[in-house]
């Protein structure tokens, strides 16, 4: 199976930015995705929990400021800004709103492409977890491929691992159906989502103390699932 790509999402409501930048990301190893409106980029970034996202402020539903707000309730990767508004007033509000960066439209595309680097360098720095993540009685020990409940090894099939690995990677954060189909089951099967029903259930029944009332692993109707830690 290829390596997963990282996903970069960019909401801007201009076709032509979309024209140039999708083949730019994909020619510097990146799957572009698309959103046309604040509302689409909220949808994309549930579905899809891209690596990055690029915004712009100017959208024709939602200011951009506001699909910020929202989506740092939820989301926790880089979000860079791409505006043609140059005040500083607007670049600081967008920083304090939790933006990782800021670019100016008309821009270069190597500037873009380099400020998307430097933003998942960060990120992989600081988001990934440190230690074994810990989610009620049951601990995932990343390095070590090892998972206790009670302090007793459960034996999991190496698909469940796959996922619950993926899951405790994003602890807490919730993983869109697509990107767990993607990162386990490869591009190709990216919308069968009735492979996350079985291996959920598999491993609901070997960790959940209730597997019909989950608290480990948590479901979102129609987008994805959460590990609570």
């Amino acid at each position: 199976m290829s390596a997963v790509r990282p996903r970069i999402l960019v909401i801007d409501d201009e076709p032509q930015i979309h024209r140039f930048l999708s083949p730019a990301l994909d020619a510097a190893g990146y799957e572009p995705k698309r959103a046309d409106s604040g509302q689409e980029g909220l949808r994309g970034i549930a579905l899809w929990s891209p690596d990055a996202v690029v915004l712009d402020l100017g959208l024709p539903d939602l200011d951009g400021k506001d699909v910020l707000k929202r989506a740092r309730e939820f989301y926790k990767g880089p979000i860079i800004i791409l505006s043609a508004r140059d005040r500083e007033a607007e670049k600081i509000e967008a920083l304090d709103l939790g933006a990782n960066d800021y670019v100016e439209k008309p821009f270069g595309v190597g500037e873009l492409l380099a400020r998307i680097r430097a933003s998942l360098r960060h990120g992989a720095d600081t988001a990934a977890p440190k230690g074994p993540v810990v989610a009620g009685d049951v601990t995932i020990d990343l390095d070590r491929r090892l998972v206790t409940r009670n302090g007793q090894p459960v034996r999991l099939t190496p698909k469940e691992y796959d996922l619950l690995g993926h899951l405790a990677r994003h602890a807490g954060k919730l993983v869109g159906h697509s990107d767990l189909l993607t990162a386990i089951w490869g591009a190709a099967h990216a919308a069968d989502t009735q492979y996350l029903r079985v291996v959920i259930g598999q491993l609901r029944h070997k960790l959940e103390a209730d597997p019909a009332q989950p608290s480990l692993i948590l479901t979102e109707p129609a987008v994805g699932y959460r590990l609570q830690v």
